[in-house]
């Protein structure tokens, strides 16, 4: 089930669309079989650590708490850059330049809406 993904403190949407890598197969994959991100879509993945090796465009990387608040920003994160955060619950993997747009800064706090 997608999510929309705002950040409260800023008063910006993240993420319009956002799907959950759930399973084991979609954390594997993440989004290394797309060309590319539209504006307003993301992945949201339970880990501490992400890669771009073999991706085809770069991303904002978000890393977030369990209590939804944003530890880590990586920005125009590239095809042979890998980041992690070992205090992070989850990552939003965002089209480049979302971070930029939104304000995005660390201690932010996000809110999840299913729909």
């Amino acid at each position: 089930m997608p999510l929309r993904i705002r950040n409260l403190t800023r008063n910006t949407m993240l993420a319009t669309h956002a799907e959950v890598a759930d399973t084991a197969a979609k954390r594997n994959t993440g989004l290394l079989k797309h060309t590319s991100l539209p504006k307003g879509e993301g992945l949201l993945i339970p880990t501490q650590a992400v890669h771009c090796f073999g991706m085809k465009f770069p991303i904002d990387v978000v890393f977030i708490s369990r209590k939804r608040e944003v530890l880590k920003l990586r920005p125009g994160m590239g095809r042979r850059a890998l980041a992690f955060c070992l205090t992070a619950h989850s990552v939003l993997e965002l089209p480049e330049g979302t971070i930029a747009e939104t304000g995005t800064q660390k201690g932010d706090q996000l809110e999840y809406e299913r729909f």
